[in-house]
């Protein structure tokens, strides 16, 4: 298992990190190592600047390289919530220096993940998504605004990248990124159904 990170999926997002608008997805990935299914996220000792990005999630149901846009709705069949946790302050070096971010973005436990939903029981194109911290809304986002639809993804990543069953594509974050601090308690709601709670230690 893999998992995809599409970035600056979203326009009020990319403004906020002073980002050009991409023409074409953009990606990166994780290891199967940041994935956290566990309420209680470590903070690590190497960052101190540490900030929640809170996305859809996709889970590929079928294998599949050079997939047509199409034929893209084919390749999953669920739809979760996760986060994007990113070290911003050693990801600011890294860009400083022009060297990979893998250790802003990729480190153990950088990934977690909320409950699943059949994507029958959605409308694609108007998914409402949350994140609150200690209660306050933090991010709120809708895939209306995706840049790059969740078929365009599929297809785009698969030209490079061949996709397995149980891989994960994050679709992408909301403007309203920020710090978690120690003793937050973050909960995410799809629809405003709770699908993702976990407390920072």
């Amino acid at each position: 298992m893999k998992i995809i990170c599409i970035g600056r999926n979203y326009a009020e997002h990319a403004k906020e990190m002073k980002s050009e608008l991409p023409t074409e997805p953009v990606f990166f990935m994780k290891p199967d190592t940041a994935v956290l299914k566990e309420s209680d996220f470590y903070f690590p000792d190497f960052t101190k600047e540490l900030h929640h990005e809170i996305e859809l999630v996709l889970k590929i149901c079928k294998a599949g390289k050079h997939i047509e846009e199409q034929f893209a709705h084919k390749y999953y069949d669920e739809i979760g919530l996760g986060i994007d946790f990113t070290a911003r302050d050693i990801q600011a070096i890294c860009k400083q220096k022009g060297l990979p971010w893998e250790k802003a973005k990729s480190f153990d436990n950088s990934a977690p993940l909320g409950a699943f939903i059949k994507k029958e029981q959605l409308k694609l194109d108007d998914i409402n998504f949350e994140l609150k911290i200690n209660n306050q809304p933090k991010q709120i986002g809708n895939s209306k605004d995706l840049i790059f639809s969740f078929d365009k993804v599929i297809s785009y990543v698969s030209k490079f990248v061949t996709l397995k069953v149980g891989d994960l594509i994050y679709t992408g974050t909301p403007e309203g990124v920020g710090p978690v601090s120690i003793g937050d308690n973050l909960e995410g709601f799809i629809n405003n159904v709770s699908m993702l709670k976990l407390t920072v230690k």
